[in-house]
């Protein structure tokens, strides 16, 4: 699902994907969190000419919705992020040599004043995917199974994924949710290993891991487009 075209808006150019589902009856539209970009869903059978057309329609109904979306808060010296779902302020240490490291609800930064945004979005991705691969690889040794690479990324569509060959990829921003959050979604892509699918038995193993799969669910739901706030897009 690669960007088919660009609409522009007040001045903006938005990349629009085009997914199409086997389940969709009609078109429709979604915003992605940070208002940067667009997906358009496509039933079977409607030609692809036919999204730039939808788009085009939903104008008004963009616009809308980017006028009220809040802007993005910065990796800034000063500023809070939430790592494990404790704020944490962000200092920048000019003089300091130990890079980035996370102490007693601050994030220290050494460096150039200009790098600190770079430098405290890789500084969470990489405790992501220490996270992440944590709770995959224990979750499934209790299903007796074994991930194969587990991944971290700036995805905006899904927080987790497992792919046919037992991959597992994240989003890096689950290490900004309280832990129960990121642990649920490796629960879910790990029960994936067992049951491609998301019927009862499925669901069934996710409980059995997590124990309560409804709480991290309603949680993410809630404020789960509030992650995407933040530092911008990093890879």
């Amino acid at each position: 699902m690669g960007t088919a075209f660009l609409l522009h808006i007040n001045g903006r150019s938005l990349p629009v994907a085009v997914k199409r589902s086997g389940r969709a009856r009609n078109m429709s539209l979604r915003l992605d969190p940070t208002g940067g970009s667009l997906v358009v869903v496509l039933p079977d059978g409607v030609p692809e000419r036919e999204a730039e057309r939808f788009a085009h329609r939903q104008t008004a109904w963009i616009e809308s919705r980017l006028a009220v979306m809040p802007g993005p808060i910065p990796f800034a010296d000063g500023g809070e992020v939430p790592l494990l779902g404790l704020s944490h302020l962000i200092r920048h240490e000019p003089q300091a040599r130990r890079g980035v490291w996370a102490e007693e609800g601050v994030i220290h930064v050494s460096g150039r004043p200009e790098h600190v945004a770079r430098r405290v979005g890789e500084f969470l991705r990489g405790e992501a995917r220490v996270v992440m691969a944590h709770h995959s690889r224990q979750l499934a040794a209790e299903l007796g199974r074994k991930p194969g690479r587990v991944t971290v990324r700036d995805t905006t569509s899904r927080w987790g994924s497992c792919s046919a060959r037992g991959d597992l990829s994240f989003s890096w921003r689950l290490v900004l949710a309280p832990d129960f959050v990121g642990r649920y979604v490796a629960a879910h892509e790990v029960a994936h290993l067992a049951e491609m699918n998301h019927g009862p038995d499925f669901w069934a193993l996710v409980d059995g891991l997590v124990g309560d799969s409804a709480a991290p669910r309603a949680w993410l739901k809630r404020h789960g487009p509030q992650l995407h706030r933040y530092g911008g897009h990093v890879e």
